[in-house]
């Protein structure tokens, strides 16, 4: 990652050596640009123009992290100038490869190509400018300057790429990362024992290393001296680790303010500088020098385990993450100030943790606080060791802390240690986060979702709809960890007279390489997420102040619009996990449901009186009147015989059509009569439960309904998808339900949501649904014989790949909440979710 400058006088070399060491893509030349701009690429009059047009393509390469290399003469003070800007605003290294050929061997090449009708002064110029420009490359700030002196060196040349030096990617951990030290060198060698390194020491008794049994790396965020008792115990120590390949390290400010005066032996001693001079002081010469040197060749900041962790010492915004420039290293030791100072005499500091929106974890240091919390994926585990507070670490991948308390105050702080500031977040949910914070930004082309399995997008007419949604109607976002995908019917049926039935949810999972399967009773209702928190202490600190739970729809809207009667299911709900003791048994004071409420009318009351009802109170006014009329015909000698037997049927047809949603409302009264059938744990405080199989919910689910409370069982069975009799048994409890007026089944992975099959993921579930309940969906006349025929060309693929990007999505949401990801990283797979139920699918499916 950089730019790379080809110097020399024209016929030089230049495009042969770009096209020998250099990708095509990675090589920009002016006279291509010239040809851009021009269709000539001689055209000198279109020079300034081709220069602005290579400009404008380096400068977004190298903001895109990408090698960069420059094929034009580059000879003249103002061509390199402009370029070497670019590069410093991309906070990326510039090496210039300069050419340096004999004038009489580009005087010949220049003369035997046609193009190159310009006079040998030209070369002369260009050589002149070249003289005096390479000892002056260095001062414009070129990091390197590489000069091939004749074309024999030229042609021997070799070409290495190196990573940027923070990039240490290949190293995955996992890592201990540890706060600010400041000399305590006591507190260091406690907290290291109780991480479980097993420290080495010299003759002396003194500690040089420490290794973990286990192979774990730790990693320091800088600050080691200055206030403490023991700055060179604990460099000692430090730089053991390290040269031993136990830790890694990153500078911080003290560090930098050491090797300055360990250079010059001038500077301010103060904040702590002081006490450290006078401690090296004690030591030796040799160790002194170490110390420089150790100090001194520290990188700016760590990129890790892939790029998901970055280590700095003041942290580091995206923008940085893997650059070098003087201002990055700036940033990663002090931070981003405004110039002002507060009421102690110490710098304002900008938040840029509050606004950072990055994929990677930043870990980091340098301002003091009580406790260490995360914040939009960042933390500050500078925890006051030395001002009398604790010396803290993090492990990491496991997002745990380990402290220990300071053995004393070793130095009075001019601030006093305070909470952080409250728009921290605990794991990450308990910020009020504006709509805009989910990190959508200009959605024009819509939002991209990476997922564990693979990136899902949903277009810019569905992102603006969901943004509209999401806005004005859903609940309050802090309880929004998640949205049920929809859900795909199983194949059509091979039988005529149906269009659903459960032998092709057996067959689609046999052949995905899905062996057993769960049956679970489909429940007439509504759809419902229920959000419970065990008490008030719970909900301020995960979600929402003064509430306790929520129920909301699969778009994120309130479930019931009277407060009292949500007040009320959440009560009961809240008592039912009580007394079933999971609380204690999960360890936690939350939980996530999904499941159905019931009835169907409880919900869709409007909906069944003006589409459902309607229908059969028309067909029950006009149908008899029509078979009246067409029996005064028949009398009166007419032929009205195959419209009559179509009217009687389309009566026995209507009063089907209405015993179906009769059969799925009932009265209730508040929260009386409410029945709940949850069929997922989703998550809980650092859980989420899609390894689990289904077995081990429904267990959940029969725990929850033993209570006596309002929660309801689903009746289930498991099936071998492979076993004929076994499939054939489920059909039969199939038919026996939908024929006692049942909607159907959902077939599912026993293995749980994150169940894979030959090709990756499984579909979550297929729904299989009864003769008489798709009256409802397709009209009481579908199983006419023709419009079945018609019906059953459903073209399923659109739905099943939305209900399986859904799914993608609903998991991804649940993966960064158990993981304590900031609340806008769990939004932006809701958003997604809600953006693409907006895209044109046949909502019968």
């Amino acid at each position: 990652m950089g730019l790379v400058l080809l110097v020399g006088v024209s016929g030089s070399g230049k495009s042969t050596f770009a096209a020998r060491h250099f990708e095509p893509t990675q090589v920009i030349g002016s006279d291509f640009c010239r040809g851009m701009v021009s269709d000539d690429e001689n055209d000198q009059t279109a020079t300034s123009d081709a220069f602005a047009l290579l400009g404008t393509i380096v400068d977004i390469r190298l903001r895109r992290g990408l090698l960069t290399v420059v094929d034009a003469t580059n000879v003249q003070r103002g061509a390199r100038e402009h370029l070497i800007r670019i590069a410093k605003d991309n906070n990326v290294l510039t090496t210039a490869i300069v050419l340096d050929v004999p004038e009489a061997l580009a005087r010949e090449r220049n003369r035997v190509r046609p193009d190159r009708d310009f006079g040998d002064h030209v070369i002369r110029r260009q050589r002149r400018d070249l003289t005096g420009g390479i000892k002056r490359m260095a001062r414009e700030g070129v990091r390197r300057v590489y000069v091939l002196r004749g074309q024999e060196e030229i042609d021997a040349v070799r070409i290495e790429l190196e990573r940027p030096w923070p990039d240490r990617t290949e190293l995955t951990g996992p890592f201990d990362i540890v706060g600010d030290v400041h000399g305590c060198r006591s507190e260091l060698e406690s907290l290291l024992a109780e991480l479980g390194y097993e420290l080495r020491r010299d003759g002396e008794g003194r500690p040089v290393g420490a290794r973990h049994p286990q192979g774990r790396t730790a990693v320091f965020v800088g600050d080691l001296v200055d206030r403490g008792p023991d700055s060179p115990g604990v460099l000692r120590l430090v730089m053991g680790m390290v040269a031993d390949g136990d830790a890694l390290c990153v500078p911080g400010n003290h560090e930098n303010k050491l090797v300055r005066y360990l250079r010059s032996g001038k500077g301010r001693l103060t904040h702590g500088l002081a006490e450290t001079v006078e401690q090296l002081g004690r030591e030796s010469e040799e160790f002194r020098a170490r110390v420089l040197d150790f100090c001194d060749g520290l990188v700016s900041h760590l990129l890790l385990d892939g790029g998901r962790l970055v280590v700095a010492h003041a942290g580091l915004k995206e923008e940085y993450h893997g650059r070098a420039s003087g201002r990055v290293r700036s940033f990663a030791l002090y931070g981003e100030t405004t110039g002002e100072t507060d009421e102690f005499g110490l710098p304002v500091r900008l938040p840029w943790a509050r606004d950072y929106r990055g994929r990677a974890m930043v870990v980091y240091g340098h301002v003091p606080t009580n406790r260490a919390e995360w914040l939009n994926r960042t933390i500050c585990l500078d925890t006051g060791c030395v001002f009398g507070g604790r010396l803290t670490a993090l492990r990491y991948p496991e997002r745990e802390i380990v402290d220990v308390d300071a053995e004393r105050t070793w130095y009075e702080p001019v601030r006093p240690l305070v909470d952080n500031p409250p728009e921290r977040d605990e794991g990450g949910a308990g910020q009020v986060i504006d709509i805009n914070d989910v990190g959508l930004g200009d959605q024009g082309s819509g939002l991209f979702v990476e997922t564990a399995h693979g990136t899902v997008r949903a277009d810019a007419e569905s992102t603006m709809a969901a943004l509209e949604v999401m806005s004005r109607f859903a609940v309050d976002p802090r309880w929004l960890v998640y949205l049920p995908p929809t859900m795909a019917p199983a194949p059509t049926a091979a039988d005529p007279g149906l269009l659903e039935h459960p032998d092709e949810a057996f067959a689609s999972y046999r052949s995905s390489g899905v062996g057993q399967v769960i049956c679970e009773e489909k429940h007439m209702g509504s759809r419902a997420v229920a959000v419970l928190c065990r008490d008030e202490a719970a909900a301020e600190r995960r979600f929402v102040p003064g509430e306790l739970g929520t129920v909301y729809t699969r778009t994120g809207r309130p479930f019931f619009r009277d407060p009292a009667v949500q007040d009320e299911v959440v009560r009961r709900l809240r008592q039912a996990v009580t007394d079933a003791g999971l609380w204690d048994r999960l360890g936690t004071d939350w939980v996530a449901l999904d499941g159905e409420m019931l009835p169907w009318s409880a919900k869709a009351r409007s909906l069944i009186r003006e589409q459902y009802a309607s229908v059969g109170a028309a067909a029950r006014a006009s149908l008899p009147a029509a078979a009246a009329a067409l029996a005064a015909a028949a009398e009166r000698g007419v032929d009205v015989g195959g419209l009559a037997e179509t009217t009687a049927r389309r009566t026995e047809q209507t009063e089907a059509f209405s015993a179906v949603y009769r059969r799925y409302s009932w009265e209730t009264e508040g929260a009386d009569g409410l029945r709940y059938a949850p069929f997922m744990l989703l998550a809980s405080e650092g859980r989420e439960y899609g390894e689990a199989d289904h077995l081990w919910h429904m267990g959940v689910a029969e725990q929850l309904a033993g209570t006596g409370g309002m929660v309801s069982t689903t009746r289930y069975r498991v099936v071998d998808t492979t076993d004929p009799d076994a499939c054939a048994a489920a059909a039969a409890w199939w038919r026996e339900m939908v024929d006692r007026g049942g909607e159907g089944m959902v077939v599912k992975p026993l293995l749980g949501a994150r169940a894979k099959g030959r090709k990756g993921l499984a579909q979550p579930g297929l729904k299989v649904r009864g003769p008489e309940y798709l009256r409802i969906v397709y009209g009481p006349d579908y199983t006419d014989p023709e419009r079945i025929a018609v019906l059953k060309d459903r073209k399923l693929g659109r739905k099943s790949g939305l209900a399986m990007r859904e799914h993608k999505l609903g998991l991804e949401a649940l993966a960064r909440q158990a993981a304590g990801e900031p609340l806008w990283r769990v939004h932006e797979p809701v958003f997604a979710v809600l953006a693409l139920e907006t895209e044109p699918v046949d909502p019968r499916l």
